[in-house]
């Protein structure tokens, strides 16, 4: 697993990472995982953040490793989801994977559909 690394997270996102778990949103499997990635975590300002950091208001294109599809979205926070527009809420199943990881990183997550494996190949701010 690739899990290893410390993701970097704004503190918004941490907040609303931890609550998401704190409601029992997700899998037992998936709350620790997250709870163990909230510990080591890197907590910073909005405007600290690195730009390949996948995050809020950030276009990640990525590519889905079990089936090669590459597909681009937007993660927006959880009110602003809009899938028709490949707006996506961070706390999906492909956000909260991926959500402190950066470009390049491959990330293996247990979503509640099954196992996803995603490669983060780009990663940009949104305007």
């Amino acid at each position: 697993m690739s899990q290893s690394q410390n993701i970097v997270l704004t503190t918004g996102i941490y907040d609303l990472i931890k609550d998401h778990v704190r409601r029992k949103k997700v899998t037992t499997e998936e709350e620790v995982l997250l709870l163990n990635e909230l510990k080591k975590a890197t907590q910073v300002l909005r405007r600290d953040l690195p730009e390949d950091i996948v995050s809020v208001n950030r276009r990640v294109t990525y590519k889905d490793c079990a089936t090669n599809v590459e597909k681009t979205v937007v993660f927006v926070g959880p009110e602003k989801n809009k899938v028709s527009k490949n707006r996506i809420s961070i706390l999906s199943d492909e956000g909260i994977a991926m959500v402190g990881y950066k470009e390049g990183n491959v990330v293996e997550w247990p979503a509640k559909k099954g196992n996803l494996k995603l490669e983060i190949l780009k990663v940009e701010e949104v305007a």
